[in-house]
């Protein structure tokens, strides 16, 4: 029930948001902070850094190639924090042409869209994951555990990997989603309309002409075209 006022919460303030792309910017951010600190682990020393691993998470989740080993390597006193000021910059300036590209009243629509699609979807799952916890939650019982406060603890772990998930969801999709203009969605529409109406015919063949075309003997027509 406290993690339902937390969702329908979320949800309110999305809808009501009047600068959605300030909230859409926040998450950015803390998707940023988290996915630093998984390869650069705070306290740690750079040989244990994965420079490498976060260069092909951010180029295969965003898109966005940064390069980061070489940039490191040539100044010892670049660490996490500087790290990701580079990577949000790299992103950033992704997000902005792409804002450029579509105008900012479609780009605010499909955050606010986008948003919501991806906090009820996980919500969702995330009920279902739930039902099943609680059914087999008394089994822990036998592992001479407190069934209750074993819900509690896991019910409590699931619902905040739930929340950074959608951080992530949200912020892939809309770095990388790709926006079609009408005329763009108009001009496809009619290649694919004329792919359907595309006809073989024999070189030779005739309207009199009987039986079939030989195979690989044959020229594509449009309908609508006459043969030379």
């Amino acid at each position: 029930n406290d993690q339902r006022k937390v969702i329908y919460q979320q949800r309110t303030e999305i809808m009501s948001a009047e600068d959605i792309a300030a909230v859409i910017r926040d998450v950015r951010a803390d998707v940023v902070d988290t996915l630093v600190a998984r390869h650069v682990p705070p306290e740690s020393v750079e040989e244990q850094w994965d420079l490498a691993g976060l260069e092909q998470v951010v180029a295969r989740d965003f898109g966005v190639a940064v390069e980061l080993r070489g940039w490191v390597g040539e100044d010892s006193n670049r660490g996490a924090a500087g790290i990701g000021a580079r990577l949000l910059a790299a992103i950033e300036g992704e997000y902005e042409r792409k804002v450029q590209q579509v105008g900012e009243q479609v780009m605010r629509h499909l955050e606010r869209a986008v948003m919501l699609q991806q906090v009820d979807g996980h919500w969702r799952e995330h009920l279902a994951a739930m039902d099943y916890l609680r059914q087999g939650i008394y089994l822990r019982a036998y592992a001479q555990k407190n069934p209750k406060q074993e819900y509690k603890r896991e019910a409590f772990e699931l619902f905040a990997d739930m929340l950074q998930r959608i951080k992530d969801e949200v912020t892939k999709h809309l770095v990388t989603v790709q926006v079609r203009s009408r005329e763009e969605v108009e001009q496809a529409e009619r290649a694919a309309h004329a792919l359907d109406n595309v006809q073989y015919r024999h070189a030779d063949f005739t309207d009199s002409a009987e039986g079939e075309l030989p195979e690989g003997e044959g020229v594509a027509v449009a309908e609508g075209e006459t043969e030379q």
